[in-house]
């Protein structure tokens, strides 16, 4: 099965931190993760994407906070889905709220992020044929 194709698959976890450099030497030292930094695909200019790898297959990643956002650390979890603006919607349709609308990332999908009517907060993506 590909995770990246699959409708309904967990697909990509993420650590959004206001210390990038120490989790990236924590969690590389704790699980043996080799962290690889890249420009942040649509984001400001400097800032620093890592993914995170184990052997050559990456398995995650991790961003500074963005400046002013109000929410505290946290892992992230994304969802695959076939079509992110029809399954916003059907959130929506199901009690949800969205939290963040679908926006275009770019060089790797479309995403939203979307909270159930518990309040647990989930991230759904489209990706790009180019990440698929």
């Amino acid at each position: 099965m590909d995770v990246f194709k699959t409708h309904g698959a967990f697909s990509w976890s993420e650590l959004m931190t206001s210390a990038p450099d120490q989790a990236a030497e924590f969690y590389g030292s704790l699980f043996g993760w080799k962290l690889e930094s890249m420009p942040m695909p649509g984001g400001a200019s400097g800032e620093l994407y890592r993914v995170a790898k184990v052997a050559e297959t990456a398995v995650g990643g991790l961003f500074k906070t963005p400046d002013g956002a109000p929410m505290p650390p946290q892992w992230m979890t994304y969802v695959t889905v076939q079509d992110v603006d029809a399954t916003a919607a059907k959130a929506v349709e199901l009690g949800g709220k969205i939290l963040m609308p679908v926006t275009d990332i770019p060089t790797v999908g479309r995403m939203a992020t979307v909270q159930d009517p518990q309040g647990a907060v989930l991230n759904i993506i489209t990706y790009s044929p180019r990440m698929s």
